[in-house]
């Protein structure tokens, strides 16, 4: 394991952080669930029916008895899950609506993080995003003073670690969202041991281009600086400008950035996930995510197609930000 995840889970050590798996029985949350509470580093909580879900662990040999085990059927504290859900969504759901929501297993899983039974929630092996994302923003809601949830992508190669966002959630974000957007990125940023130096990206460095595209990233800057004054941020700028300490001599002189960016804020989903996606597969750095950002609590949306080592690693970040 790279030394990023080893230094994740030294700052979990001892803590006995508990995660959430809705997918109880998939083969691949079973393996790492399996993996992470046999080295102790965290205590997984598996949502299911538990014969289903040890009969699985049998077929594919791994030992899940170390895991918690939480079936929504014959949940002891049920009624109150769904008293307390009710209450949550503001007469939204009748109580005969949320015993029945609840027997879903992202809804009952996202109801455990927010009633402090557990830390955070890793799904998405076998949901969509909304299905991840969802319960989460209907229940644990987003932080303060932060309107959206944003996903980024910590882009890992050798020693070197960058931000990318948003890589995942919004398509078209507004200045406000984009100041939110780095604000939050920053602070993930600081949990994986990564000093933000913020670059607002564009097609266009510091005015070389007008439109309302390039203004958008103007204003973003300035909503962000004013309410987040230490950060160190600017913009706008193309990639290479905020990347290449040559470029940015001559694009952008007086930048408290000199091709020394490490947090890069996309302008738009479609720029944000094609990024990174060429620096994973071109440039052969490790994409970490999406890492959610912006909410209360935790919760964390794997891809379909993601491996056990995928889970694992999503696992011990959602641990690390129960933290924050």
């Amino acid at each position: 394991m790279s030394g990023l995840f080893e230094g994740l889970t030294k700052s979990i050590a001892g803590k006995n952080k508990r995660i959430v798996f809705p997918e109880g029985t998939d083969e691949r949350i079973l393996t790492a669930a399996s993996q992470l509470s046999a080295a102790g580093i965290l205590t997984p909580v598996l949502i299911g029916d538990e014969n289903k879900i040890m009969s699985k662990a049998g077929e594919i040999g791994v030992d899940v008895s170390s895991c918690v085990i939480s079936d929504p059927s014959g949940y002891p504290d049920f009624p109150l899950m769904a008293e307390t859900f009710v209450e949550r969504r503001k007469g939204k759901v009748t109580r005969e609506d949320a015993e029945k929501i609840l027997q879903d297993e992202n809804y009952f899983g996202t109801m455990l993080v927010y009633m402090n039974q557990a830390d955070g929630l890793v799904s998405g092996a076998a949901h969509s995003t909304a299905d991840t994302v969802r319960p989460a923003l209907q229940i644990i809601k987003t932080k303060e003073g932060i309107q959206k949830t944003s996903g980024v992508f910590i882009m890992v190669r050798g020693e070197e670690k960058y931000v990318f966002a948003d890589c995942a959630i919004n398509i078209s974000p507004d200045s406000q969202d984009l100041a939110e957007i780095a604000a939050e990125s920053a602070v993930t940023g600081r949990l994986f041991g990564i000093d933000p130096r913020i670059a607002m990206l564009s097609f266009s460095t510091k005015g070389s281009a007008k439109s309302a595209e390039t203004e958008k990233i103007v204003e973003a800057l300035k909503i962000v600086k004013e309410s987040n004054p230490s950060l160190v941020i600017d913009g706008e700028f193309q990639f290479d400008a905020a990347f290449v300490p040559d470029v940015a001599r001559k694009k952008a002189p007086d930048s408290i950035l000199q091709g020394d960016a490490n947090v890069f804020i996309f302008p738009s989903l479609e720029a944000g996930n094609i990024g990174y996606k060429i620096a994973q597969r071109l440039g052969e750095f490790e994409a970490v995510g999406p890492v959610l950002q912006g909410l209360k609590k935790p919760v964390n949306d794997l891809s379909r197609g993601c491996s056990v080592d995928d889970v694992y690693k999503l696992a011990l970040i959602t641990a690390v930000q129960s933290d924050v």
